[in-house]
């Protein structure tokens, strides 16, 4: 179990903490959220585990707002979420954020994301310069996110900082 110290007031102690889940929370400009649900399923073949809808939604709205879909791929949970007008401000192009994900047929799965709306960044690369020592290609979705496309890792060494 995981450990991690807390300061308080000058004196420390030991708290455990656990985390049972990490999925990662994909927000897009409102309201592309139903489209960008729709993309990931064409070109990743995501599979919609569910969704939370804003339950108010303003008359010219066509499409309902989404607070939250949930969509499992590649055997994680990612979570697509509409940008409120009212919320945060969230960066969603150029956000550092990269997503990986794992096939041995790295040209087939970058034609179906293209084929599905994502634009193709550069050529496959294999060798020191890909991931691992795979075969790795790129594509940015609609909604400004990159994926790295891979072969699964042969081997992969720690660095250390």
């Amino acid at each position: 179990m995981a450990q991690q110290e807390v300061q308080n007031g000058g004196v420390e102690k030991a708290v455990a903490v656990k985390f049972t889940a990490m999925k990662p929370q994909l927000m897009v400009e409102a309201p592309k959220a139903v489209d960008a649900v729709q993309f990931y399923k064409t070109a990743f073949g995501a599979v919609e585990a569910g969704r939370t809808v804003y339950p108010k939604r303003k008359a010219e709205q066509e499409l309902p707002h989404i607070l939250s879909a949930q969509l499992e791929l590649a055997g994680s949970t990612i979570l697509v979420s509409d940008i409120a007008e009212d919320s945060a401000p969230v960066k969603t192009e150029g956000n550092g954020c990269v997503l990986c994900l794992e096939t041995e047929d790295v040209e087939a799965a970058i034609a179906k994301a293209v084929s599905a709306g994502a634009v193709a960044e550069g050529e496959v690369t294999e060798g020191e310069g890909a991931c691992c020592g795979g075969r790795v290609g790129k594509v940015k979705d609609p909604y400004g996110y990159v994926w790295l496309i891979c072969t699964p890792a042969k081997k992969c060494v720690d660095v250390e900082a």
